[in-house]
């Protein structure tokens, strides 16, 4: 990729909870133990590789986080090293006890990992959450500056990117989800307030990044049911500027695993296993957290001795747990079910020269990590809910011998990248016991044809990949920001449209009716021309090519415009009636017998929303809400009534949703706005193309018209048109004063 970077870019900001050291004391001075995790890797390697146009890679990065030591204890110490800046944050211990081990941990995770029973609701824990946020923005506002970009990391800081924006608005922030989002049903749970504050703050985000498109989808929910945006392509038009919500797969460093396979340490850790476990080793290793599912796989290897006992014997089982939280009663009571549990398995099937399940409650250094995924034939990775689970991804790294078989949760994220592995439920355990099985028996030649296919994927996409994707994606949005940005008309660029058409000799003028030559009205029936614009389209379309596109119906629109030499198009281009024949006609692509499936869903949601109705037009379906009773109701209503439909249509009918303004409409995919301009302008050689909308769907218009055109979008929504003017009082202005100097 061809080096994008500004002059203009500024420094790297990182924000997350922890810092990128360890702090330790040694004669009254503080030594910085740089973290060796993937974050922190990625973004070194970000920066070394000199690609990325969203920062200056010659600044060292700042990095804000969490500080256990007190101001008082760090005054005075250097907070850096040769590539990072550290900027702490004090929290007081009682706040970060409700916002962290409150908020975060006994509310945001277990209802994040789809355990609401166990999720804690307390006003001191929200509250506690936005001091914090309010604590790390007031850090970070220290260190920005003009061109930085900011990455704030995980489900911590969702309140910080607005916080950002709203006093920054010109710089560059990302936001990254570590964890799963939850599905709306879950989201919802959380009190009203709570989470319209989180999906906002998120949306402070120029960027908003997941683990998989699974997640993107949940929260794109939320953003519409929640806060009420809708998206096209996941992208989230904000009015004045627009989000992204992408999947980006986090990932490890692949060659820093592959290399390891033949680390000295490494070597002899699979030695030492080989030679004192049984002819099969099952491996798992995982922090101590219910969302694991540590018993249940435990369950699953019990029911594989049940089941397949001709294993007895010659399977070792090696569970590694690395202590986590086990202060909290919570945990220790889940550490204390999974001894008894290995306990009774071992009693019931062991022998006195052979232990099914070899249990271990303990951290495990890196040589011997990486030695016992080289040396078992099967890693058993069971989360029954992970964001991605980078364990697999180890063991497929490590295993440079192309050996060896993983059994994966269908619950982990990373399962939608690793469908090669026996993907199983880890609720089952029945499945659990047959993959088993199923792993021990599979010819080598299989293993191995696996094995290559997910390794390769990992090699390709590894923990550097994933970092530079995110930033692509920046600056790529930036481009998109470009290409859609606000540029209001001055008087100068209205002379310059002036100009254009006193000297052209063939032109084609498209209006939009409703906002444009109307005004927005409560009752849409009521939304008249007024007879200053008619009598001024009179006179345009006595020289010009004029042509009225809109999603009206044509009823509406003949009675309106029955007295004008123009060309109408209905119903957002199903129906066109040309100016010579005076005829309606059908669009060659309209289909019919589609209305009786969609209008039942429609009419439900009309009588659930007083003042809402469903309008039937001929080629589309309509459901209002600009007359509903309850403003704010309707538009809930609105956003879930979209999310249906557009769940419930499949491709195959070849319908699409219009989020219009104050209007959901269902209609055939084969035109639109655009199609039908694109089809009158190659029919005709024009010199002069203008068209003025200020709708969603006039985007398509915009779009479709060639790049010589004059597009002009009302109001200050972002738009692919290219000019702007502020409001639809202004059109027939703009209109007298472009065609003032022709006579008649």
């Amino acid at each position: 990729m061809k080096n994008l970077r500004s002059e203009k870019s500024g420094k790297l900001i990182i924000v997350a909870y922890r810092l990128p050291f360890k702090l330790v004391w040694e004669n009254e001075e503080v030594r910085l133990f740089q973290n060796s995790g993937g974050l922190v890797s990625a973004v070194l390697s970000l920066v070394k590789s000199q690609n990325n146009a969203a920062f200056n890679a010659d600044e060292k990065i700042q990095w804000i986080g969490f500080s256990e030591n007190s101001p008082e204890e760090l005054e005075g110490q250097s907070m850096e090293n040769e590539h990072f800046q550290a900027h702490p944050v004090f929290i007081p211990a009682d706040v970060n006890e409700n916002y962290y081990e409150g908020f975060c941990n006994n509310l945001l995770w277990p209802l994040c990992h789809y355990f609401p029973s166990l999720a804690r609701f307390d006003d001191a824990y929200f509250e506690a959450y936005q001091t914090a946020n309010q604590l790390f923005f007031e850090k970070l506002a220290e260190v920005i500056q003009p061109g930085d970009t900011v990455w704030v990391q995980d489900y911590q800081l969702m309140l910080l990117p607005a916080l950002i924006r709203n006093h920054f608005p010109s710089n560059k922030v990302g936001f990254f989800f570590h964890i799963p989002f939850p599905s709306f049903e879950l989201f919802r749970m959380l009190p009203v307030a709570w989470r319209k504050a989180l999906v906002d703050g998120m949306l402070g985000s120029d960027v908003i990044g997941f683990h998989t498109n699974d997640y993107v989808e949940y929260f794109l929910k939320a953003a519409r049911l929640v806060s009420g945006y809708g998206n096209k392509l996941h992208y989230i038009n904000m009015s004045n500027r627009i989000v992204k919500v992408d999947s980006f797969p986090i990932s490890i460093d692949f060659d820093q695993f592959n290399e390891a396979f033949e680390d000295p340490g490494v070597v002899q850790a699979r030695y030492d296993a080989r030679l004192s476990l049984k002819e099969k080793i099952i491996f798992s290793v995982d922090r101590l957290d219910y969302s694991k599912g540590i018993i249940h796989r435990l369950r699953g290897y019990q029911r594989f001795l049940e089941t397949y006992p001709d294993w007895h014997e010659k399977v070792s089982f090696v569970m590694v747990v690395v202590p986590s939280r086990d202060t909290i009663e919570q945990y220790q009571q889940m550490k204390s079910d999974i001894d008894q549990t290995v306990g009774r398995i071992n009693a019931d099937y062991g022998t006195i020269s052979w232990q099914p399940i070899i249990y271990q409650y303990r951290s495990m250094p890196y040589p011997e990590l990486v030695g016992m995924y080289t040396a078992s034939d099967v890693a058993l990775i069971t989360p029954v809910r992970d964001g991605m689970n980078l364990v697999c991804k180890e063991y497929v790294a490590s295993r440079q011998d192309n050996r060896g078989v993983l059994i994966l949760s269908e619950m982990a994220g990373a399962a939608a990248e690793l469908g090669e592995a026996l993907i199983i439920n880890p609720l089952d355990k029945q499945d659990i016991a047959d993959a088993i099985n199923t792993a021990f028996v599979m010819p080598e030649e299989e293993q191995m044809k696996r094995m290559e296919a997910m390794r390769q994927r990992i090699r390709d996409y590894d923990v550097f990949a994933w970092t530079n994707d995110f930033f692509t994606q920046m600056t790529m949005l930036e481009l998109e920001h470009e290409r859609l940005r606000q540029v209001f008309l001055t008087n100068k660029g209205i002379d310059a449209i002036r100009k254009a058409y006193e000297s052209s000799s063939n032109r084609i003028l498209f209006f939009d009716y409703d906002g444009t030559l109307a005004p927005i009205v409560p009752d849409p029936a009521k939304a008249i021309i007024s007879e200053d614009v008619k009598k001024l389209l009179l006179d345009i379309a006595k020289r010009d090519t004029v042509i009225i596109v809109s999603g009206r119906d044509r009823h509406f629109l003949d009675k309106l415009f029955h007295d004008l030499p123009v060309h109408i198009i209905a119903e957002h281009g199903a129906l066109i009636k040309t100016k010579e024949s005076g005829e309606w006609l059908l669009n060659d692509n309209y289909e019919e017998n589609w209305k009786d499936s969609i209008r039942p869903i429609m009419d439900i949601y009309a009588k659930r929303c007083p003042g809402a109705f469903v309008e039937e037009k001929e080629t589309a379906l309509a459901w209002h809400y600009r007359t509903a009773d309850d403003k704010l109701y309707a538009t809930r209503r609105a956003q879930e009534l979209l999310w249906q439909l557009k769940n419930y249509i499949q491709p195959e009918l070849n319908l699409q949703v219009i989020d219009g303004n104050k209007v959901v409409e269902v209609k055939k995919t084969a035109f639109n706005k655009g199609t039908s301009a694109r089809m009158f302008v190659e029919n005709g050689n024009y010199d002069f193309i203008l068209a003025i909308g200020d709708d969603t769907t006039d985007e398509d218009m915009f779009e479709a018209l060639p790049e010589s055109s004059f597009t002009i979008k009302i109001g200050d929504d972002l738009s692919a048109a290219r000019n702007h003017i502020r409001s639809q009082e202004e059109v027939f202005y703009f209109l007298n004063f472009m065609v003032s100097s022709i006579g008649e």
